[in-house]
């Protein structure tokens, strides 16, 4: 078992066991008042159109109007371990679920089940400096959420990751999201990008994220919403609850990248199965918000929305008081992977 393995199985089991003990020894708790959520019902509340385009080589099969990144030229694929020939498929796959909640220990996605382990964490908060300036700070929640694989819609294809729905990963239990120094041991090179020049080119990632996908070579931009950097739960420019919650999802994707948490598909490296990808690929992802309201309607004919883009465009109405300011996001992972007959 690799390093990576042991991480993930300890994160995963002590997770686990604060659900547990939340549930069976605090089921009534003060945090419960303040908790909101909803269980996203797969047949109304996903957007089924993110799946597409599917491709077979570079060639789009049912597009749907979506939108799509790069895929290998080739149709025919080949892989050695176990042998294999057939053909490249490109498709989006369901696969993650994040909550962006000002609520420790609440689980937005899960219904609105709200946690008490009895451990002090900082709870969410927004600060207005003055009339322009505020700034946040949430909590954030990483699920495994393989809808096609646990829905059984698709049996024995080899390309979806298998499992059921999981927590991956709560920030409650992780002493980093709350503090911007140790954030910086595990990502140092935060230093690099704490500058104007760095800052500026950020626009241009928005401004390509708006009108199609963001530049992955920008890596520390995350589009419209700010900076990758620090990734822990401290927004620096709040501009609102949408805004904030999107540029959160991209912090906690990148942060699942680089601790080895969850890993890529895309390109002709994920043809023969999931690898490695520390530096997060934004172009590799889009969300769907699924709470407080399923964005469920197309918005410049997707209900997805790429990382990085403007909320001017998709989140008017996407927040609310009270049970309008926790969030909850099913991601989507491009994949490309080689279809055939062992």
């Amino acid at each position: 078992m690799s390093c990576s393995d042991v991480v993930r199985s300890a994160l995963r089991l002590l997770t686990l066991v604060l659900a547990c003990v939340g549930w069976s020894v605090f089921p009534g708790t003060a945090f419960a008042s303040t908790c909101h959520g909803r269980f996203a019902n797969p047949i109304t509340d996903i957007c089924w159109s993110c799946l597409f385009p599917l491709t077979i080589g570079s060639v789009p099969i049912v597009s749907d109007g979506q939108p799509d990144i790069g895929n290998p030229s080739s149709p025919l694929c080949y892989c050695s371990n176990p042998p294999l020939l057939g053909v490249s498929i490109g498709f989006w796959e369901p696969a993650r679920m994040v909550d962006v909640t000002r609520t420790p220990f609440c689980l937005v996605g899960l219904g609105g089940i709200a946690l008490d382990p009895g451990i002090h964490v900082p709870r969410g908060a927004q600060v207005g400096h003055d009339s322009k300036t505020r700034n946040s700070f949430y909590q954030v929640h990483w699920y495994a959420n393989p809808i096609l694989s646990w829905m059984e819609v698709l049996l024995d294809f080899p390309c979806l990751e298998p499992g059921g729905l999981d927590i991956a990963y709560l920030t409650e239990v992780d002493p980093l999201w709350a503090d911007d120094e140790l954030t910086a041991i595990l990502h140092p090179e935060a230093l690099l990008f704490a500058n104007p020049v760095a800052k500026a080119a950020c626009a241009a990632d928005c401004v390509a994220a708006s009108t199609g996908w963001g530049q992955a070579p920008l890596f520390w931009c995350a589009g419209c919403q700010g900076s990758i950097y620090p990734m822990n739960g401290h927004v620096t420019t709040h501009i609102g609850g949408v805004q904030a919650s999107a540029l959160l999802v991209q912090r906690m994707t990148a942060k699942m990248h680089r601790q080895l948490v969850t890993f890529a598909g895309a390109g002709s490296a994920g043809l023969c199965g999931l690898y490695p990808q520390q530096v997060m690929d934004k172009t590799h992802y889009k969300l769907q918000m699924v709470y407080p309201v399923p964005a469920t309607g197309r918005t410049d004919g997707s209900c997805c929305q790429p990382y990085g883009r403007t909320t001017i465009t998709w989140g008017a109405g996407k927040s609310f008081p009270v049970q309008g300011e926790d969030f909850s996001y099913q991601l989507f992972r491009k994949r490309n992977c080689c279809v055939g007959a062992y």
